[in-house]
C-alpha cells in the first residue's frame, strides 16, 4: 500500500483562454502569453507531484484540462471544478481540484453561508449578497490508499485589496475603511468556513483545508477557520480543530524556515496554508498519518516570470500510519 501522500495548494493567477477579458484593469492574454503561462503552470504541477492539488484562481475548467494535459504526470487525473460568471457574463474565478486519488464523486460548491452567518449589514453595497462566499469553497471526498474516506476542502478567501465604495474619497480615514471592509468580508468567509468544516467534523472522517487564506496563519480568520480556542468538551480538544500543516510538520528545523508563498510590498508573507484535522496530527490517538514536512516551491516569486504564478505553491507530505481500512 503507499504509504505517504502528498497534498498541495496552487494558485495560479488568473488561469484563463487567450482573449478572454477578466477585469477593466487587465489586458486578456495573447495567444503567446497564454501558451507561456499554460507550460509553466504544467510544468509547476509536475514538479509538485503532489496526489491531490486545490487550485485558486480558475477562470475556466477548459483552460485547466488544457494544463492537464501539457503535465507529464496529471493527464488522466480527475478534475473536479466549476466555472461561474456574473450577471453581464463575464467570467469569475473559482476554485478546483486535482486528484490522481479516486473520489467519491463530482464535489459540491459551498456557495451560500451557512445559517445565521453573514457580513456585517453596514458593509455592503446594495447589491452585494451578505450571505454568500465571494469564491465559493469546494468539497471534495478523497478515498485515501486502503480506502478512507477523507474531505478535502480547497478555498480562496477574500483578498486584502481595499474595498472602496463608489464616492468614497482618497485620505487616509476611506482607505482605512475599504480596509476594514476586506477585513470584515474576509472574517466572514472565515465564519463561515469554520461552521462548515465542524459539520464535517461530526462525521469522525479526516479532513484537509487547503488554499488561498489571504492572511498569515496567526492571523484571526486563518484561526478562526482553524477553531484555534474553541470551547469544546473534555476529551474533544483534538476534535474540534484544524491544524495548520507547517506548524506541526515533524520535520522542524529553524533554519529552514524559510517559506512564503508571497511578496506584498516587500514583505514575506504565506497566506496559503494547508490545515489538517487531528487524523494528521503526531499526538492524536486517532491519527491514521502525520505531516512528515511541508515545502513551498517560491522560486520563481524572485525571478519576475511574467507568465508564471505570484503565489508559491505549498506542498505538505503526510506518512501513512499502518493499515487505515
Amino acid at each position: 500500500m503507499q504509504e505517504e501522500i502528498r497534498f498541495a495548494t496552487f494558485n495560479v493567477c488568473n488561469l484563463a483562454p487567450a482573449g478572454m477579458k477578466l477585469y477593466d484593469n487587465l489586458e486578456p492574454l495573447s495567444p503567446a502569453q497564454y501558451e507561456a503561462k499554460a507550460e509553466w503552470t504544467a510544468r509547476q504541477i509536475d514538479l509538485l507531484g503532489a496526489d491531490v492539488i486545490g487550485f485558486q484562481e480558475i477562470f475556466s475548467q477548459a483552460a485547466l484540462r488544457d494544463v492537464l494535459s501539457r503535465t507529464r504526470h496529471y493527464r488522466d487525473a480527475t478534475l473536479a471544478g466549476y466555472d461561474a460568471m456574473d450577471a453581464a457574463g463575464r467570467m469569475l474565478p473559482t476554485v478546483a481540484l486535482v486528484s490522481r486519488l479516486p473520489l467519491a464523486g463530482a464535489g459540491a460548491a459551498w456557495t451560500n453561508f451557512p445559517a445565521g452567518v453573514s457580513v456585517p449589514a453596514d458593509n455592503h453595497a446594495a447589491d452585494d449578497n451578505t450571505c454568500r462566499f465571494a469564491r465559493a469553497p469546494l468539497h471534495v471526498q478523497v478515498h485515501l490508499p486502503g480506502g478512507q474516506l477523507t474531505d478535502v476542502v480547497v478555498v480562496h478567501l477574500k483578498s486584502r485589496r481595499p474595498d472602496y465604495r463608489h464616492g468614497d474619497g482618497s485620505d487616509a480615514a476611506a482607505y482605512a475603511l475599504a480596509n476594514l471592509r476586506s477585513l470584515q468580508r474576509r472574517g466572514a468567509e472565515a465564519v463561515a468556513l469554520r461552521v462548515l468544516a465542524n459539520e464535517l467534523g461530526h462525521s469522525g472522517r479526516p479532513c484537509i483545508v487547503l488554499g488561498d487564506f489571504n492572511d498569515i496563519a496567526n492571523a484571526v480568520t486563518t484561526s478562526i477557520v482553524m477553531g484555534a480556542g474553541a470551547p469544546c468538551e473534555p476529551g474533544m480538544e483534538m476534535r474540534a480543530r484544524l491544524y495548520d500543516a507547517n506548524a506541526i510538520q515533524l520535520r522542524q528545523d529553524a533554519l529552514r524556515h524559510v517559506g512564503y508563498t508571497n511578496i506584498h510590498d516587500s514583505a514575506y508573507m504565506t497566506i496559503d496554508h494547508i490545515l489538517v484535522s487531528e487524523h494528521f496530527h503526531a499526538a492524536s490517538p486517532r491519527a491514521i498519518g502525520v505531516v512528515q514536512e511541508v515545502s513551498c516551491l517560491n522560486d520563481h516569486l524572485l525571478l519576475g516570470l511574467p507568465h508564471a504564478s505570484d503565489h508559491g505553491q505549498v506542498l505538505a507530505r503526510i506518512k501513512l500510519l499502518g493499515n487505515i481500512d
